[in-house]
């Protein structure tokens, strides 16, 4: 696994992931709550720097080989 998201772009996915999880924790009485849960996916690409779909469709923005 190759990293293939910048800086910028892990940071925006791992904020955007805690507030995603946050506001499961947050407005967990909604009938769509769970879908809250999704903010793990962002959370973990932001993490390890490797998203499966850019990798798929071979962008990478990450500048460091």
């Amino acid at each position: 696994m190759t990293k293939n998201i910048g800086n910028f772009e892990r940071i925006l996915r791992i904020v955007v992931g805690v507030a995603l999880i946050a506001g499961f924790f947050l407005n967990g009485g909604g009938g769509y709550s769970w879908l809250y849960l999704l903010g793990i996916i962002p959370l973990a690409t932001g993490i390890i720097g490797w998203c499966p779909p850019y990798q798929l469709l071979g962008i990478n923005t990450c500048k460091t080989k």
